[in-house]
């Protein structure tokens, strides 16, 4: 049987909520890098900066999600996405607030999606189209481009999973 007593909730000091500066930095280096793409670089495949054998820097718009995901479904994915990531902030800020600032992993995790979420989601609502421009490939083989909220997004997911991990070991030690 389990205990059904209430929990008793975390105060502000005491809950993940802390955590929301790495999701606001997080925000500003990802438009920083987007506005600085935007403003010296040429768009498309002709102005690509060739870094190494296997990065390019490459200004594209994607009106899709991930992998340009629903990039070709005529603009109503805009306000798709844009609820999507309205509720995934939502639902990661709740959960942010019930989670002990010391669960740091798991509050790293909410920060960096949230910050990513709210990075494409500025330029979702703002120029109709997410600004990718880290290209890296092998051959002729090219990962779909992205950008850094996309990246503190797969970080934060990564983490969320090893955080899994952990609470499961946690319990089965007990």
């Amino acid at each position: 049987m389990t205990n059904s007593a209430p929990q008793q909730a975390l105060t502000l000091k005491q809950s993940g909520i802390r955590w929301l500066w790495l999701a606001i930095v997080v925000f500003i280096i990802d438009n920083g890098t987007k506005l600085l793409v935007m403003d010296s670089m040429g768009y498309g495949w002709p102005n690509r900066i060739e870094i190494t054998p296997f990065f390019n820097l490459l200004y594209v718009h994607n009106t899709g999600a991930a992998f340009s995901f629903l990039s070709s479904a005529g603009g109503w994915q805009r306000w798709l996405f844009a609820a999507i990531a309205f509720g995934v902030c939502g639902l990661l800020t709740m959960w942010m607030r019930r989670t002990p600032v010391t669960n740091k992993m798991a509050n790293i995790a909410y920060a960096l999606i949230i910050g990513g979420a709210l990075g494409n989601l500025f330029d979702r609502l703002y120029h109709g189209f997410v600004v990718d421009f880290l290209d890296f490939y092998y051959g002729s083989y090219h990962w779909p481009a992205f950008n850094i909220a996309d990246s503190a997004i797969c970080l934060g997911a990564v983490l969320l999973i090893l955080d899994g991990f952990k609470a499961d070991k946690t319990v089965k030690d007990h």
